[in-house]
């Protein structure tokens, strides 16, 4: 054991599996191997357009995932430090108080967590402190990648055939069963959310899953998913549902903060594939691994490029900023079953479906014609699975303006209620007012006649919206603007799906 003093920063790599920074310490062979993670206020401001950048649902989640962490580093005879503030200014502070030599931690791609970075190098270099970063979130690493970032393929077709055909992942690192002791220092105190001035969630008894924040709780709801319930053989066909707990993996929300590696699941997937079935639903989980690869290699290629209006693909689109309109899409309260059950669900719950948020950005940004950007903030401040790199990315194709984006492509509302719903089930679970409608009419309430709006005790405009627009109407004046935007022809019909 030599000398040295290492402080392990977590960021959004809340586990002790497959952790490479951690790994490498501990082959340091420290004197002290000290863990830290830092509440910094500027999560709990607020988002450009003025919504809680961090909202109670997946404020919560953090809180408990932090609280797991400690625990894994207290089951090892050592501690997690909790600390309220700037990493940038508390990181020299520990550096100084216990004589560190070296920090590690995982680098963001994004550009207010490198401007993180930067600034806490700049006050660690005077104190000649050796920093160590590490690639992290990803299945693929960007060595074993057949291109280098800046050159990554523009489309996710030519990046998924290039990386299946010539990359290999790398096998993901055992926990620690033991870590170097901590020396004397105050541990600090996990806060409450009401010191990050948030509110207790409620929680709602409808909700797909009770999520809970952290290794433990990501490791086993694996376990009962893959092994337990027998469900992965089956992911594909049922990976659209919107009602339920099982319908797809649900790892999204522990994969966001790092409680679970893809590199941990791959290999999950790849004994399952040996024990029990190897399929298109095997295969199609480790496909969405690498959807979310992508996400996160495009934005450290393409940087602040994803948070501008006009994309990454540069269409100057003029869109509107209708805060009435946008309350509605935010409240559910758009007239339309489908987008209202999955907003109120977000809204209660911090979850949605994938198919939701298709369905819902698709709305707010080809029928309503409202900066997609709007709804990206909302999303940030309310999902639970949160994450900067997929999220922004997501809202980029939707809007037409991703550098995979296939034109003006819409999603009828009413269509899709149909396919992916078509006994109602889900829109009256979140739309009580609704519950008594029957299946062939619940997707398109405003034509009921009064005589059934009696007879089915909803008052289309009272108890229920009537919907605010119309929904081809508007999806077909949306892709004028949009034709304009990029020199198209314009006037070309709609296209729905």
């Amino acid at each position: 054991m030599d000398q040295s003093r290492i402080l392990l920063w977590y960021r959004n790599d809340q586990r002790l599996h497959d952790h490479s920074p951690l790994d490498q310490a501990l082959l340091a062979q420290p004197l002290y191997l000290i863990p830290l993670y830092c509440f910094d206020p500027r999560h709990f401001s607020k988002t450009a357009f003025g919504f809680p950048k961090t909202g109670a649902f997946r404020a919560q989640f953090l809180l408990e995932s932090v609280a797991d962490l400690r625990q894994g580093w207290r089951s090892r005879n050592s501690d997690l430090l909790i600390r309220m503030g700037k990493p940038e200014e508390i990181i020299p502070e520990l550096v100084k108080a216990l004589s560190l030599t070296q920090v590690y931690f995982y680098q963001e791609p994004m550009a207010e967590e490198k401007a993180i970075e930067r600034s806490l190098e700049r006050a660690l270099k005077p104190l000649g402190v050796e920093i160590k970063t590490f690639w992290g979130h990803t299945l693929y690493h960007p060595n074993n990648l057949p291109f280098k970032v800046n050159e990554l393929p523009e489309l996710f077709t030519s990046f998924r055939k290039e990386v299946e055909k010539s990359s290999r992942v790398q096998p993901a690192l055992p926990a620690p069963s033991q870590v170097p002791p901590l020396p004397v220092v105050e541990v600090g105190d996990l806060p409450k959310l009401s010191e990050l001035n948030l509110e207790t969630p409620e929680l709602d008894d409808r909700a797909v899953l009770k999520f809970q924040g952290g290794e433990s709780a990501a490791i086993a709801r694996l376990k009962q998913y893959f092994w337990q319930q027998d469900h992965l053989k089956v992911y594909k066909e049922t990976r659209n549902g919107m009602k339920g707990a099982d319908y797809s993996s649900k790892f999204s929300p522990w994969l966001s903060l790092g409680c679970l590696s893809p590199r941990y699941i791959y290999e999950q997937v790849k004994t399952y594939e040996k024990e029990r079935v190897c399929n298109d639903s095997t295969y199609w989980l480790i496909f969405e691994l690498l959807w979310r690869d992508y996400f996160r290699f495009i934005a450290a290629k393409h940087g602040d490029r994803l948070f501008h209006a006009p994309g990454l693909q540069g269409i100057s689109i003029p869109w509107k900023q209708d805060r009435q309109k946008f309350e509605c899409w935010c409240l559910g309260k758009t007239g339309f079953p489908l987008v209202d059950a999955n907003m109120r669900e977000l809204a209660k719950t911090g979850f949605m479906s994938n198919r939701g948020r298709q369905n819902v950005a698709s709305f707010l940004t080809k029928n309503l014609g409202i900066d997609w950007r709007m709804g990206a903030e909302w999303f940030e401040s309310l999902l639970i699975d949160y994450d900067v790199c997929s999220n922004w990315g997501n809202w980029n194709y939707t809007a037409g303006v991703g550098n995979d984006a296939r034109g003006f492509r819409f999603f009828n509302i009413i269509k899709q209620s149909k396919d992916y719903d078509p006994q109602g089930e889900y829109i009256k679970h979140w739309l009580p007012e609704l519950a008594r409608i029957p299946a062939p009419k619940v997707h398109e309430p405003w034509k009921l006649l009064p005589i059934e709006q009696e007879r089915f005790a909803v008052k289309i405009g009272t108890t229920y919206p009537a919907p605010i627009v119309d929904l081809f109407q508007s999806a077909q004046a949306q892709e004028q603007v949009y034709n304009r935007a990029i020199g198209g022809v314009k006037g070309r019909s709609a296209r729905g799906r």
